[in-house]
């Protein structure tokens, strides 16, 4: 078993995307046993999942801190895959998420809000691995840049200068067909053109990439 949390205290970063998206890909793709255990207030990642008609992923919700300590272990024993869709916040419950994941992702956004916003992400790693002896292991991934900019070349520039995690290869570019999902209960696999198609493979890079991490 393996428990994958996506943590950052900003909103808007795509921890619940890549939540879902991760969870989905787990479950019809790779054919593993995944719970979703949904974190945030805003419920967004639980209320996805239960909209899906086709495709039912086991989910949870859990935001108490005492809740996540104590469940994620239990929970986990039964599964392949635990995914934390983290708070929107660097909370209690984010560090009770910490203390029982084995790999934090860490999505980040190409702005001057978000790139800081991972470095405060990443203290509180830090301190959950100097308890544990060096778990949980931290990624960081670009998420939401635009092809071209200099905002996304200034930010893997920046982010590949943090020592203590490992920048994936792998960014996922802004696209239409991936901000539809959510208000359609739906990944960007349900959805045809090239659009859906190319962000599909960006997710099946990335998520490759974050299992190799384990």
């Amino acid at each position: 078993m393996a428990i994958i949390s996506l943590v950052n205290q900003k909103g808007g970063v795509s921890k619940s995307t890549t939540s879902v998206h991760l969870a989905y890909w787990l479950l019809t793709q790779q054919k593993q046993k995944v719970l979703l255990v949904d974190a945030d207030g805003q419920r967004s990642s639980s209320q996805w999942v239960e909209g899906m008609e086709d495709i039912k992923i086991s989910h949870k919700v859990i935001q108490s801190p005492d809740d996540l300590l104590e469940q994620i272990p239990t929970l986990a024993a039964d599964y392949d895959y635990v995914i934390i869709d983290g708070p929107a916040s660097l909370s209690e419950a984010t560090r009770a998420i910490l203390f029982r994941s084995d790999l934090a992702v860490i999505p980040v956004q190409p702005t001057g809000v978000d790139l800081r916003s991972a470095s405060d992400a990443m203290r509180l790693v830090k301190q959950a691995q100097s308890v544990r002896g060096g778990l949980p292991l931290a990624v960081i991934f670009l998420s939401r840049a635009v092809k071209g900019t200099n905002l996304k070349k200034e930010a893997i520039a920046l982010l590949s200068q943090i020592k203590e995690a490992k920048l994936l290869k792998t960014v996922v570019h802004q696209k239409q067909a991936i901000a539809d999902t959510s208000g359609q209960s739906a990944t960007v696999w349900d959805f045809s053109g090239k659009p859906a198609k190319d962000s599909a493979r960006e997710y099946e890079q990335l998520f490759k990439e974050v299992l190799s991490c384990l």
